[in-house]
């Protein structure tokens, strides 16, 4: 396997599960060293908002990134609830997840919203994650493209090309999400190819650098033939990620692809 333009990224979503001993398990893995061995490989962690100071405590030397799994479109102001960019940046998140397919589909945000978080996100100095997917409806009408473009379109006309120079986007086949299902390697790459194409009608060397995650339902067992795909640069894990061992057992496929270690 020849050397690849994009290190590996490999990041856990916790949703809202996960505790403070799980942080503390993920330092652990950093004390043995296990971390420093993935030179090739950038790990990033998503826990609930509460878990943040804790992952800014015990992650702070790891090498290991964290973020959040949202933020406001607001810079401040009533908003009960909410939390803006600047407030997870005193907490050390270097990035944030915009346009989940659960905050779209549980939550209602639209892709207006969604661009407007990844500004939010991006103007405060943090990498936004934008997913981006479709429904098993829509893959089954063939809607797959229009719906990614239409969701990658948003944030474009808002933000510009430019703000995909420090972004990663993310995909997620909604239907392969706490299913069991999984995209297969090529139905991954043929969707992770249409975003690079899409991004490059706008700026093909921004677009050539992108970060582009593959989301469904990644593990141990099917790494390796999701990312040896030349578009797939590392995975959203979700379930996964709440085991230090199966999250890190994923991270170590990728540095050992990276590589060219078969």
């Amino acid at each position: 396997m020849g050397s690849r333009r994009r290190n590996f990224l490999v990041a856990g979503n916790w949703k809202m599960n996960g505790s403070l001993a799980g942080v503390q398990a993920l330092a652990a893995a950093n004390a043995d060293g296990a971390m420093a061995r993935l030179n090739l490989v950038q790990l990033v962690l998503f826990p609930p908002f509460l878990y943040l100071p804790e992952a800014q405590r015990c992650l702070g030397d790891s090498g290991m990134a964290w973020g959040a799994q949202n933020v406001s479109e607001h810079e401040s102001g009533a908003y009960t609830g909410e939390v803006s960019a600047q407030m997870l940046r005193e907490f050390g998140c270097a990035c944030v997840l915009v346009g989940h397919s659960e905050r779209r589909a549980l939550f209602g945000e639209s892709d207006a919203v969604v661009a407007h978080k990844f500004l939010a996100a991006s103007r405060a100095g943090m990498t936004p994650v934008l997913c981006v997917g479709e429904s098993l409806q829509e893959r089954e009408q063939g809607a797959t493209e229009a719906v990614v473009a239409r969701q990658l379109r948003a944030v474009l006309d808002l933000a510009g090309a430019s703000a995909f120079t420090d972004a990663v986007v993310a995909y997620e086949p909604v239907w392969a999400i706490g299913t069991g299902a999984t995209a297969t390697p090529e139905q991954a790459q043929d969707v992770h190819a249409f975003i690079r194409r899409c991004l490059a009608e706008a700026d093909a060397e921004i677009a050539a650098g992108v970060h582009i995650l593959y989301g469904g339902s990644m593990k141990r067992a099917n790494a390796r033939e999701l990312l040896a795909m030349p578009d797939v640069d590392g995975g959203l894990l979700g379930g996964a990620s709440l085991n230090v061992d199966e999250f890190m057992a994923v991270a170590i496929t990728a540095q050992r692809l990276a590589q060219g270690v078969t």
